[in-house]
């Protein structure tokens, strides 16, 4: 278990075509063996993701004083500060120092009459209007990886024996994220720093899209030890999160991953977080469980688990220029 492995989609987004067929199986494969894979010829545009991640530069490289206009508000979106959250998660390690990174954290759009508006997770966004085109370049690249994540459920689904269709719809109406993260370089003999200290992500699917500077190691299943997973151009990197393991009754792995920036240069990441309705209950899916297997996990309501990690882990005061040591309510690579 030294190398990742790579699914590819041959631009294909039918359940129905042999080009799905194909990729289920080693979906599942990399899935209960790694938690995560590389997801080849997808259709998120070239275009689309160059101009995203030209939008995050452009936003970090913008003076402190504009950045901190977007503080983080109380419906978790806006701007989090360098060194400003700390990773504490006693499963995968003990981390006391903040990450070596800052992000903008962009959710789902809420529209002012829609019911959901004003709930726990359901508010504006922030935009940087100082940024001509910022918004439609980075809303046209969600909406391409939004489709790709919609596309690997339906093959998540058809690996468990499930229609295709099956798990669509809690994720209707979904929580998401898209955290536009930029990591300075850190010192080669920096062994005390991480750019994203060990964790698991919390949710559903993570989708992440990486420059060429590296830094990304995963610890698979069944291991003590970290693996690299080097940037391969024109893809994504998909990890199972915490809740998809919990919905498969622990079939798919949740696994640790972390971030060390020892390129010399700056590093920006984009992962991309589809998670389900708040309102979802999530209970072990039927052909995770057996006789032999029962469920390990109760149902449960995602929202009510959110609320309690972001009330237990995360402050959303980050206006002060001062670094200051937070948690957060996501952990991302």
């Amino acid at each position: 278990m030294k190398t990742i492995p790579v699914i590819d989609l041959h631009g294909n987004y039918d359940p129905a075509a042999p080009a799905a067929r194909a990729a289920v199986a080693d979906l599942h494969h990399a899935l209960t063996t790694y938690g995560f894979a590389y997801i080849a010829g997808h259709n998120v545009s070239d275009a689309s993701r160059t101009a995203a991640f030209e939008a995050s530069r452009e936003f970090h490289a913008s003076p402190l004083e504009k950045k901190n206009s977007l503080a983080i508000n109380e419906f978790h979106r806006g701007y989090m500060a360098l060194a400003s959250d700390t990773i504490k998660t006693s499963s995968v390690a003990q981390v006391t120092r903040p990450n070596m990174s800052e992000s903008l954290m962009l959710m789902h759009e809420v529209a002012g009459d829609d019911p959901d508006y004003g709930r726990p997770m359901n508010g504006p966004n922030q935009w940087p209007d100082w940024i001509p085109e910022f918004r439609p370049r980075v809303e046209r690249y969600i909406g391409e990886v939004d489709t790709l994540g919609r596309y690997v459920i339906r093959l998540m689904a058809m690996s468990l024996d499930l229609d295709p269709y099956a798990l669509d719809a809690p994720f209707a109406k979904p929580t998401t994220f898209l955290r536009m993260l930029h990591y300075p370089p850190q010192a080669p003999d920096d062994a005390d720093n991480f750019g994203s200290a060990p964790h698991t992500d919390y949710g559903f699917v993570t989708l992440l899209a990486q420059d060429d500077s590296g830094g990304l190691q995963v610890r698979p299943r069944g291991t003590d030890h970290w693996i690299d997973a080097p940037p391969i151009p024109g893809t994504y990197v998909l990890n199972v999160a915490d809740m998809l393991a919990r919905w498969t009754n622990n079939r798919f792995v949740s696994t640790p991953h972390r971030v060390v920036n020892r390129s010399g240069k700056d590093r920006y990441s984009l992962p991309y977080f589809l998670d389900t309705h708040i309102d979802a209950v999530i209970d072990c899916l039927p052909t995770c469980v057996s006789e032999a297997n029962p469920a390990k996990f109760p149902p449960l309501r995602y929202g009510d688990r959110l609320e309690q990690h972001m009330s237990t882990n995360y402050s959303n005061d980050h206006r002060s220029e001062r670094p200051r040591a937070s948690k957060s309510p996501l952990q991302t690579a």
